[in-house]
Parts: structure tokens; C-alpha cells; sequence
């Protein structure tokens, strides 16, 4: 099934960024877009150049890079996968500080820029990151074939989105797994075993939503918490998983410091636990986490700006989501029912963090008040504006 092209949450931002400096970086997980995004940036360019160096023969072109980017100097020149070429950075700032212009380098990653540590060392003050992620609801929302069922169960990769089955979906995002596992991994320069990763995936995976137990999983791999904090962080910095750091305050009472993990997409998160199709995730008990961390990354992908956490004390008193932003603090609950409930915790976390608006994010058609400050709203009215 095609689609016509949709436009991205972050391509404004990426074409002002051009405007301004020289480098402008895409990076987020393979399959999410971002090529697809930056051909139609570049397109609106009259002297482009776009290389995938997965292609052999793109790849060969950078192996005297001086000679290529010198030849096509005054072009917009587009580097996806640059991460098979991390030697070429310090190459692009010198040809960067020639001119000083912007808009010279478009470039595209499959890791976090932490992980691509010779572009933040090369091409410091000359370059301006941009995260893109598999679709957000808020981005897809208006395709009328496209339920929150349906994105739920797939997530937002493009791919596994418009498949015409849900089978065709699954067999998808089951490849995906395995080639970020047996190639992606091990192209990064991370020595992980296959098969530890694979397990590794598994156990997060029937930890999604729950704060972290490093030593449990250490145990069930026989390696140290050290080695399994370190392959977490792997997996943060490939964008497969996102840690939710517990807040922090100063109140009289023992908050949980431990952070949560949570899958970035739900299709990839159902496929590893094996879950076909959405009938079969409304018998699951993965069911309401998973409608959890789907709300959640789409919440702060909605909020840029805002530093987001979760709030739990000894007594269990939580809050699924909190952002704050200087001083101001917004809560989230997100509860996947289409008649949700809130419990006494959560209205003596409201009170004892002084949060001054919430939101109960559930599968409802419109926005509702339950009190005067705490509103139920659906997935598509999380944007900043609230």
C-alpha cells in the first residue's frame, strides 16, 4: 500500500538548520525515514548530491574524499549512513571552515550523536543535530485508515505501518530485530553476541514500563550489572530503548531512584514478545504498559523543551510521566481505557509536587475534565499548546 508523502514533525526545524550552518545532522534508527526525509530536502536544492554509503559504489566514492567533495564543491552534498564513514569528520571541517557557508553537508546517522563522537569532536559550533524517530500519532493522525489500534500494534516504522496485513507487519519488524542484532550491532563496533543480545532484547522487552534491575538481568545472562548497564546504554544510544529517569526533589519522604525502561516503538516491543496482531494484545498483560510507553515517547516527542521523568515514592504514590520546564511542572497519566479511573496516589503526588495541570492520556474520541486542573485528552491532543 503507498502513501503520498507526510510531512515530518522535524522538517522545518532541519531546513532552518541549513539556512544557519554549515553541517545539519538526521540521526534515529535505520527504517524510521530519515532518507525519505532528507531526499525531499534536498530536492528543493538546484545542485544536490545525495550518496548512501550503504552502496558499495557510493561508499567507494569517499575513499580519496578530498578529491570528491573538492570536485563538488557549492553543492549540497548528503551523506546517509555516515557511520560507515566516521573517519571522513575531520575531512568535512576542514572544507567546512574554507568557505564558512551553510548548508554545505547534510548528513545521516543510525546512531545518537554520542555514539558518533568525531562529528561532536570535529565539527563542534558548525553543526545542529536533529533526532527523527519512527512516525509520531500526531503525524499520521490524519490518514483515515490508520487507527490508534493499528499503530499501537505496528509502532510508527514506516514500513511496518502500511503493510497490508498484520502478518506482513510482523514478519517486517521480526527482520528488522534480526538485522539490527546480526548486522547493525556489530557495523556500530560493539562486540555483543548475538545470541546475549537477542536475550538481552527479550528481558527489557518483558520489563517495559518497570524501572531497571540490573543485577536480575546480569544474573539471567551471567554477566556483571556493569556489562548489562553498558549494553543498555547501547541500546539507548541505536534508539531501541529510552530510559525514563525517576525525579528528583527535595521532599521529605524516599523516592524510587532507579529508572524505568520503555521500547521507543510498540510494534518492535509486541514483536518481541510474539504478539500477532491487536486481538491478541487485548488479552495480554503488556497491554496497558504498552499503551503506556507508546503515549509516553509521543508525549515528549510533542513537548521539546520540557525534561521529562516519572514520579514514585516507597509507598508506591507515582505519576507515570512529569515534565518540567522552568519551575512548571505538567503531569501525565496514561491509562488504556476509554472510561479511566485515577487512584489516590496519584491525586497525593499531584498535591505533594504541587503540580499545578495534568492530563489522563486514554483511548477517548475528545478532551474532558475530570477536575478544574486535570483533563483526560486523546493521543492527539499532547502537543505543547497544553
Amino acid at each position: 500500500m503507498a502513501y503520498m508523502y507526510l510531512k515530518r514533525q522535524m522538517e522545518s526545524e532541519i531546513r532552518d538548520n541549513l539556512i544557519q550552518l554549515p553541517v545539519v545532522a538526521i540521526v534515529g534508527p535505520r527504517q524510521c525515514g530519515k532518507s525519505t526525509l532528507a531526499r525531499r530536502i534536498i530536492g528543493d536544492f538546484e545542485n544536490s548530491i545525495y550518496l548512501d554509503l550503504e552502496k558499495p559504489s557510493d561508499l567507494f566514492k569517499l575513499d580519496e574524499p578530498e578529491i570528491f567533495l573538492g570536485s563538488n564543491r557549492g553543492k549540497l552534498i548528503c551523506l546517509d549512513e555516515i557511520q560507515r564513514r566516521p573517519e571522513i569528520f575531520p575531512v568535512l571541517r576542514s572544507f567546512v571552515d574554507e568557505t564558512g557557508t551553510s548548508g554545505q553537508f547534510l548528513i545521516l546517522g543510525s546512531a545518537s550523536p554520542e555514539l558518533l563522537r568525531q562529528s561532536s569532536e570535529s565539527l563542534a559550533g558548525r553543526i545542529a543535530y536533529t533526532e527523527l524517530m519512527p512516525f509520531t500519532w500526531n503525524e499520521i493522525s490524519s490518514m483515515a485508515d490508520i487507527s490508534w489500534e493499528r499503530y499501537l500494534e505496528r509502532g510508527g516504522f514506516p514500513r511496518s505501518l502500511i503493510c497490508t496485513s498484520s502478518s506482513a507487519s510482523l514478519k517486517w519488524r521480526l527482520n528488522f530485530i534480526r538485522t539490527y542484532i546480526e548486522r547493525d550491532i556489530f557495523q556500530l563496533g560493539f562486540n555483543i553476541p548475538s545470541l546475549t543480545l537477542h536475550r538481552l532484547l527479550l528481558m527489557c522487552a518483558h520489563s517495559h514500563g518497570q524501572c531497571q534491575n540490573l543485577s536480575k538481568i546480569g544474573d539471567s545472562l551471567g554477566v556483571s550489572h556493569t556489562t548489562v548497564r553498558k549494553y543498555i546504554d547501547i541500546l539507548v544510544h541505536t534508539y531501541i530503548l529510552m530510559v525514563l529517569p525517576p525525579f528528583e526533589a527535595n521532599l521529605k519522604k524516599r523516592l524510587v531512584k532507579t529508572p524505568k525502561i520503555y521500547f521507543r516503538d510498540s510494534g518492535i516491543l509486541l514483536a518481541l514478545l510474539g504478539i500477532d496482531d491487536f486481538s491478541q494484545l487485548l488479552g495480554h498483560p503488556i497491554f496497558g504498559s504498552s499503551w503506556e510507553g507508546m503515549a509516553i515517547i509521543n508525549i515528549i516527542a510533542s513537548n521539546p523543551g520540557w525534561n521529562p521523568s516519572f514520579y514514585r515514592d516507597s509507598n508506591g504514590t507515582e505519576i507515570d510521566l512529569v515534565l518540567e520546564k522552568g519551575g512548571r511542572l505538567k503531569a501525565f497519566e496514561c491509562k488504556a481505557s476509554a472510561t479511566p479511573s485515577l487512584n489516590c496516589g496519584f491525586w497525593t503526588a499531584m498535591s505533594e509536587l504541587n503540580i499545578g495541570e495534568a492530563f489522563v492520556v486514554a483511548p477517548v474520541s475528545s478532551a474532558y475534565p475530570i477536575k478544574n486542573n486535570v483533563k483526560v485528552i486523546p493521543l492527539g491532543e499532547i502537543a505543547s499548546n497544553y
